[in-house]
Formats: structure tokens, sequence, C-alpha cells
């Protein structure tokens, strides 16, 4: 088991995450819906712990892979991975390993979770709307038990965390599974 604090998940630490050959990926960063304007968007965006310069990475953002984030509105701006970044950017494979995405919104589109199966995945378990960190940590715990300590599959898992805990009180989202 390998653990990386926020600081240390940069653009380029999501760019090699499938070269490390781990089986179970947790990423329990902030992630949101993608903007056009003031229109919601058909993506995901994972953001990083990298500040937003304009002068780095420009061929990736002007193909789409990378994109301007904030935790609030006029908050200081980071570097967010889009799917495109997730399909194109990223090196290696990640050999049927599980991605679990405990951020807002990882299933609001299925983008996000797509491009990680084409990059190898077998599957993503991610939030399908907000969520709380609190909610997200107690879901993720007992997702854990449910599949490395009882057994079940990825989908049972997912099944009993839900019934055994339900939907964000707060926000109503749903653990969900893409394969």
């Amino acid at each position: 088991m390998d653990y990386y604090p926020g600081e240390q998940v940069t653009v380029e630490f999501y760019r090699h995450l499938p070269s490390e050959g781990h089986e179970l990926v947790i990423l329990r960063v902030h992630s949101a819906l993608g903007r056009v304007g003031d229109q919601p968007a058909d993506w995901v965006t994972l953001f990083t712990a990298d500040s937003y310069d304009t002068a780095y990475y420009r061929k990736e953002r002007e193909e789409q892979r990378l994109s301007r984030v904030s935790y609030y509105e006029d908050g200081p701006p980071y570097f967010g991975i889009m799917p495109d970044f997730v399909k194109s950017s990223m090196k290696g494979d990640f050999q049927d390993a599980t991605v679990i995405i405990m951020g807002c919104d990882g299933l609001k589109s299925d983008t996000m979770a797509e491009a990680f199966v084409q990059k190898g995945a077998a599957a993503v378990v991610a939030w399908d709307g907000l969520v709380s960190s609190e909610h997200t940590d107690a879901a993720t715990e007992r997702l854990l038990e449910r599949l490395l300590i009882d057994g079940l599959t990825i989908e049972e898992a997912v099944t009993q965390t839900m019934t055994e805990l339900g939907p964000d009180p707060s926000y109503g989202s749903a653990l969900q599974v893409y394969r």
C-alpha cells in the first residue's frame, strides 16, 4: 500500500499512476462536474495540488486534458485532470485495478469512469452527486471492509454499503459502480 498526501497529488502524480501497478486505487480528492461558461458540462474533473499557471501544460490545456479548477468561487486556481488526460496523458495501464473516487460527482457523468476503464481499470466506484467528507469517509471505510475483509464483489460491496449507510444525508447522492 502506498499513501500520498494531498500536496503530492499533482499532474505528474496522475500521469504515472497507472504504471504503479496497484490493484486498488483510492482517490480522496476533490472532484466536480466540469463547466462550460455558466453551464454544467458532461465530464468530471479531478483536482490536483498544482497551482494553475498558463506557463505550464499548454498543449494538454489546449487539447482539453487539463483544466482550471478551484475549490470555491473566486478561490485560488489549480490544475484539474479531465477524462482525456486519463485516456491520452497517463502512462501505463491500470491492469484491472478497481478505482474508487471519493470526491463529489464522480459518476454524475460516466466520462471519467469510462476513461479509467478504457485505461485498463476493471471498475470505478464513485458518487453520483455531491457528498460530504464525513459521509464519503464512512462509506469508503465500510466499502473496503465489505470488499477486502468479507470478500464481496465490488457490486455486492457497494450495494451492502448503501444498504447499511444510505445516501449522503445532506445531498442524497449514492455510491455507484461503473464497469
